[in-house]
């Protein structure tokens, strides 16, 4: 990976090229992150204070109470965290009778937070500072305030008219009974009470102590089926990666019941293409991504689920090269195929990444789902609650049928790419049904094509939605556009700041011999630092 000059695409940014880096979606957490390392914590203490100061400054998209997934290089092995949450012992199909579908918002949508126990888990085994140190920032930013950055107070706008009426929400996030304004300062000191309760308890105030039985408490008066015994018998599992080679790369991606494995899917079967052979931006290239992609997310929405329950369907059958190579059969290279492919709805989320000069190297994200999740806050806790529940299906005969003390279906993944001589690229991008459909796009772009991290951010994207469906940024070339129309893509355009639609992305590469180069959505408010 070597730096490029920019001359591709439009934007305000440069990559960033230094010994330690952290890349996130908010400048707050970006340094935040940096003034661990620069305290002599490492690339594992950076990821944390980030994601932590991250529910503080980017509550529009994470919290106390979301959950989240990490991969993280040590120097000399790979490691996968699952800390996404489990539904309440109380949720039997025969609770949700007569739904269609699964709640996305309120008590009926949540499942245990996991987030906390990702901190926790990464801080004892990887991290070098003081669990509580890595707080510091947060509990600032939360006592004394922090001004709205100007993207996340249009999301916070947009999610106050939806949620204002959901259990806690105005009274944590709507002081003067509206969202804060771009540069009004936000205090939260519940929050902050919250925070330095789970740094003094290494988090055990969360799931078994005083914030545990507030929630608990709080689900009780709202007739919700959460308790404190689910809280209590939450844990974060490290479960491994799995993985997928193109050429002289691995992608490296969470088990389910995530949906990485369909990033790895769409990479295998675009590996028995002849897309080695087009630029980047050839409309001949994108077609191939997006059916590759159409037939991945088919497959993945059939049969991903929590890991117990994927009965009869394995992970190794659904990467197997045989059958890989017999979905790339199905590709028309010149026009576009009804696969069936849907698309979750879209999600709000916070990835960040960060590595040391020691070549260790972290991929983290953590996600309410749904913006503000749930929409319900615990009050004086600055607690919003995800609605990952959403994610569960209604089909008896579905994997991923909703039940009690099991895992749904996640969007959030973070991604990790190794190269023949080690870890190549820590990366991410956030935005619900676009995440694996990102991970593709930056793999190719990065590797295939040669582009640096901020040059392959730039780029404009496209998204599958369904059936024929594929939403582009305005920011694709008229040419690009008639190119796929005319193959029979069904475009829809949307604005490159459309809020969740494309994402935003967050990645660190190695330079050869020695430090990274980074880059950072500017789709964002976030940035890449380093020093």
């Amino acid at each position: 990976m070597h730096i490029r000059s920019n001359h591709h695409y439009p934007s305000r940014r440069s990559a960033v090229a230094a010994d330690n880096m952290v890349a996130t979606s908010h400048p707050l957490a970006a340094q935040a992150g940096l003034s661990m390392l620069a305290r002599g914590g490492n690339a594992v203490d950076a990821a944390l204070a980030a994601a932590i100061t991250l529910t503080v400054v980017e509550p529009t998209g994470n919290g106390i109470g979301s959950d989240a997934f990490a991969i993280l290089w040590d120097g000399q092995e790979l490691h996968g965290l699952n800390a996404s949450g489990r539904s309440p012992a109380g949720w039997t199909p025969k609770r949700f009778a007569g739904h269609e579908t699964m709640p996305f918002r309120g008590w009926e949508s949540v499942t245990v937070p996991g987030a906390v126990s990702a901190w926790v888990s990464l801080s004892d085994r990887f991290g070098k500072l003081e669990f509580a140190t890595l707080f510091e920032p947060a509990i600032g930013y939360a006592e004394r305030g922090f001004p709205v950055s100007p993207i996340i107070a249009t999301l916070w706008h947009r999610a106050a008219e939806q949620l204002g009426d959901q259990p806690g929400f105005a009274e944590t996030f709507m002081p003067e009974g509206r969202a804060p304004k771009a540069g009004e300062y936000f205090y939260s000191p519940g929050h902050a009470r919250t925070l330095r309760l789970i740094a003094e308890t290494r988090g055990a105030a969360f799931y078994t102590g005083e914030i545990a039985e507030e929630i608990a408490a709080y689900a009780r008066k709202h007739d919700a089926a959460l308790t404190l015994e689910d809280m209590a018998a939450h844990e974060a599992d490290w479960c491994g990666t799995i993985s997928k080679s193109f050429d002289e790369v691995a992608l490296h991606e969470i088990p389910p019941n995530g949906q990485g494995i369909a990033a790895l899917m769409g990479l295998g079967i675009l590996g028995q293409t002849d897309i080695r052979n087009m630029d980047a931006d050839d409309p001949r290239a994108l077609h191939l991504q997006i059916e590759a992609m159409k037939l991945a997310l088919r497959d993945a929405e059939s049969y991903v689920a929590d890991l117990d329950h994927m009965k009869n369907i394995t992970v190794a059958d659904m990467l197997d090269d045989g059958y890989l190579a017999s979905r790339a059969r199905a590709i028309d290279p010149s026009h576009a195929t009804n696969f069936g492919a849907g698309a979750p709805k879209q999600g709000g989320t916070v990835y960040l990444t960060a590595a040391d000069a020691s070549g260790m190297m972290v991929s983290f994200i953590q996600s309410n789902y749904a913006g503000f999740g749930s929409g319900v806050v615990v009050p004086g806790t600055g607690v919003s609650l995800q609605n990952r529940g959403a994610g569960f299906s209604l089909d008896p005969d579905h994997r991923n049928r909703v039940g009690p003390g099991k895992r749904p279906f996640h969007t959030i993944i973070p991604g990790f790419l190794m190269g023949p001589d080690g870890p190549q690229m820590s990366f991410g991008v956030m935005g619900g049904p676009m995440q694996a459909q990102g991970h593709l796009q930056m793999v190719l772009r990065t590797q295939l094509f040669g582009q640096d991290p901020q040059m392959a951010v730039d780029a404009p994207r496209w998204r599958v939605t369904d059936g024929l469906g594929v939403a582009c940024e305005t920011t694709l070339p008229p040419e690009t556009l008639e190119a796929l129309r005319g193959m029979g893509h069904a475009l829809s355009l949307e604005a490159p700041d459309n809020a969740f639609g494309f994402g935003g992305a967050q990645l660190i590469a190695r330079l050869p011999g020695r430090g990274y180069i980074a880059g950072s959505d500017p789709r964002k408010d976030g940035a890449a630092m380093g020093f």
